[in-house]
């Protein structure tokens, strides 16, 4: 019995160890890349459409509300632009984390949080894609959620940020690695 209960813990440890080992190289890609095209897509619409902060600038939050909307308008751009390319890449990945997810937070309290609410189950309400009229936050509260691994472990080891910190620190596939072969 003992013997059979060790196979199976070595089975077990070493599929589940490659398979760790894969996901530290794949599983925060995925992540990157949803968050990557959601954010960029969002800029892109902002880049070719009209500035409508000024509408709702009333709305944002202390201290954005003093922020001229045209500079708002193109912070909010540039950052979902170029964030969402940072975020493909694996470049900077934790500051452009923490970057879309204020953007993301700012837009919760201006656009999608409800006007009003008398309790958490009115509130509850705008936990949906769809806007009927109480709020709509779900999908910004999501990508909150999705941004926290990227802000709290970083982008994983696919990444421009990984290849980085491996070539400053001569480790494999670093600084070795480009260095000409010389020949003797």
């Amino acid at each position: 019995m003992n013997t059979i209960r060790s196979q199976v813990s070595a089975c077990l440890d070493g599929g589940l160890g490659h398979l760790d080992s894969f996901g530290q190289w794949v599983a925060l890609l995925g992540l990157r890349a949803l968050l990557a095209w959601e954010f960029f897509d969002s800029g892109r619409e902002k880049f070719f459409g009209h500035n409508w902060f000024a509408d709702i600038q009333d709305q944002f939050p202390f201290p954005f509300d003093v922020v001229p909307p045209e500079i708002s308008w193109q912070l909010a751009t540039w950052i979902e632009l170029i964030g969402g390319v940072a975020l493909l890449l694996g470049l900077a990945t934790r500051f452009f984390s923490v970057a879309l997810a204020v953007l993301t937070v700012v837009a919760i309290a201006a656009v999608h949080w409800p006007a009003e609410w008398a309790g958490f189950g009115e509130l509850w309400l705008g936990y949906a894609i769809t806007d009927d009229g109480h709020g709509n936050f779900k999908l910004p509260l999501l990508f909150l959620a999705m941004l926290m691994p990227l802000i709290l472990l970083g982008p994983g080891r696919l990444s421009m940020d990984a290849w980085i910190r491996r070539w400053l620190h001569g480790g494999p596939y670093g600084r070795a690695a480009l260095q000409p072969i010389r020949q003797t």
